[in-house]
């Protein structure tokens, strides 16, 4: 039986993503093939077996402050999700907790034919899934200090780093995103997202024009090509995969 989604977001550009709960029996190949890829060594999981993936998915699903998820894109799994209560989990006497703070962590799936932006969307859609409960006020990251594709990301969607911590397993920057500052980039990002389909839309008429002009064609036979050419880039871009990308 599919399990229902529990939160979707649309992407203007990309389409639509989606949150499941994981059934960690019924997942497990999927994400041992995930966990233990080359791109997914900030995972830190890299050597685990199918039984030892299983265990901690299980561990996760059966602890009262974490939960984790199945993200799909267009219906198809393509990121993993975390939510946990960065007060009792992970962070737990390591920073100032303030009701309302939420943790979470992203793996995207490891793909040969990355889509540009698509990591950014799909922290975009984990953000818009943490802040739709009213309640959390503030998103609560812990990423390695390593992770520069990760702290970019993170900007991307408004965190800011607070300082850098020890833990048992990693240094790590304390990272936090008030729900202002997310709605705030959320609003940059769909304007710069604008910006560019503009500046796209204005260089596709232009190459038109000065083909229009060296071929002696009339514009309407052109447009007809240069449309057919838009909506096969288009079903190319959907048909791809996720980019692999961890916390």
């Amino acid at each position: 039986m599919t399990t229902p989604p529990l939160f979707q977001h649309t992407d203007a550009r990309l389409g639509t993503f989606a949150l499941r709960a994981l059934d960690p029996a019924a997942d497990t190949a999927l994400l041992h093939g995930w966990v233990t890829h080359p791109k997914a060594s900030f995972w830190m999981m890299q050597e685990a077996d199918e039984a030892e993936v299983a265990d901690e998915y299980r561990r996760i699903h059966e602890h009262p402050h974490h939960e984790a998820f199945i993200g799909l894109h267009e219906g198809r799994p393509a990121f993993l999700a975390e939510r946990y209560d960065p007060s009792r989990v992970e962070l737990a006497g390591l920073y100032p907790a303030r009701p309302g703070d939420v943790g979470m962590h992203f793996l995207c799936a490891p793909t040969g034919t990355p889509v540009h932006g698509f990591t950014l969307a799909v922290i975009t859609a984990v953000m818009e899934f943490c802040f739709s409960d009213p309640h959390v006020r503030r998103v609560v990251v812990e990423p390695d200090v390593g992770n520069d594709a990760v702290h970019a990301l993170n900007a991307a969607v408004g965190f800011e780093i607070v300082e850098q911590i020890a833990k048992p397993e990693k240094d790590a920057y304390l990272s936090i995103c008030t729900r202002e500052r997310f709605e705030a980039a959320r609003t940059a990002l769909a304007a710069d997202a604008a910006r560019t389909d503009r500046t796209d839309r204005t260089d596709r008429t232009d190459r038109t024009d000065r083909t229009d002009r060296a071929d002696g064609t009339d514009g309407t036979e052109m447009t007809g090509r240069t449309d057919g050419t838009d909506r096969t880039a288009r079903s190319d871009r959907t048909a791809r995969t996720a980019q692999g990308v961890t916390r």
